[in-house]
């Protein structure tokens, strides 16, 4: 089983120095993968309605791909994975053409963690559909292969048409993976039927394990083999490394491929405290 650094925007935020620090710390230590969260626009709570999310246009958020491009200069081995990635809001072919192009520039190293998202604000200011978000990933993910695999493409679906065009360059591999996040029924089955992997955020808990369960029937219904399909669990609490090493090791047990270790929200200051934390880990782990 692999490890995930997951990177603390909203706490580190977009300095180069912090980001080239982390992402080289983790890599030097061993993690697998960098993943990286976004959203492109905060709420102002002082808005018509008010609002009760978790984040608002006062918390920082990179954005992964123009990071990751940086990240991709710095680094040599570690993969870069967007974790998640809210696909409907954004412009399908414009998502190829960016996740293609980091594909080039990081060696083949990027992995597209997408999701449908919680934050309408978001859709309306993209100018999408939060209510069609769904059923327009499932076209999105058909369409995004096609273009990371064919020169020439001609597509009509309901959101989106390309008629004799493509993108240039195609990425380094001419199949990207396509991990997906979530818990409702409907993304597990998405995942199981089109997916590469799913990352649930939570823990180790029965949820977790029934939704493996649904993703492998899904998987096989769609004449697919379960096994091919990775498992990314997450775990928090980076002030309680006993704890992250015992969830961890459950998550081994239920098949998981990778794991995600997330350092925020525990009162850690500055990118040498999160680095520590994952070295914690690390450690434990290995020991």
């Amino acid at each position: 089983m692999e490890l995930t650094a997951f990177y603390p925007s909203y706490e580190l935020g977009s300095d180069p120095g912090v980001l080239r620090d982390y992402a080289q710390a983790a890599e030097a230590l061993g993690y697998a993968r960098l993943a990286m969260g976004e959203h492109t626009l905060g709420a102002d709570p002082d808005r018509p309605g008010g609002w009760q999310g978790a984040y608002t246009f006062r918390h920082e958020w990179p954005d992964p791909f123009p990071t990751f491009g940086y990240l991709a200069a710095v680094t040599e081995r570690i993969e870069l994975m967007t974790g998640i990635l809210i696909l409907p809001q954004r412009q399908t072919a414009l998502v190829a053409k960016q996740a293609a192009q980091l594909d080039v520039l990081c060696g083949g190293r990027f992995v597209l963690g997408i999701g449908t998202g919680w934050n309408p604000v978001e859709y309306e200011a993209l100018g999408q559909d939060f209510h069609t978000r769904g059923r327009r990933m499932d076209e999105q993910i058909e369409l995004l292969r096609l273009l990371w695999r064919e020169p020439v493409v001609t597509f009509e679906g309901r959101w989106d048409r390309v008629t004799k065009a493509g993108i240039n360059p195609l990425p380094a591999r001419r199949a990207i993976p396509i991990w997906m996040g979530g818990r409702d029924p409907r993304a597990l089955d998405r995942v199981g039927r089109v997916g590469d992997g799913w990352f649930p955020l939570g823990v180790p808990d029965d949820a977790v394990v029934e939704g493996i369960a649904r993703v492998r029937a899904a998987a096989e219904r769609a004449g697919r083999d379960p096994a091919t399909i990775g498992l990314q669990c997450s775990v928090r609490g980076a002030d309680d490394p006993d704890g992250q090493v015992a969830a961890s090791r459950r998550f081994a047990e239920i098949g998981a491929t990778h794991t995600a270790i997330f350092t925020s929200n525990v009162g850690l200051k500055g990118v040498q405290a999160h680095i520590d934390a994952l070295t914690r880990v690390a450690e434990a782990l290995r020991a």
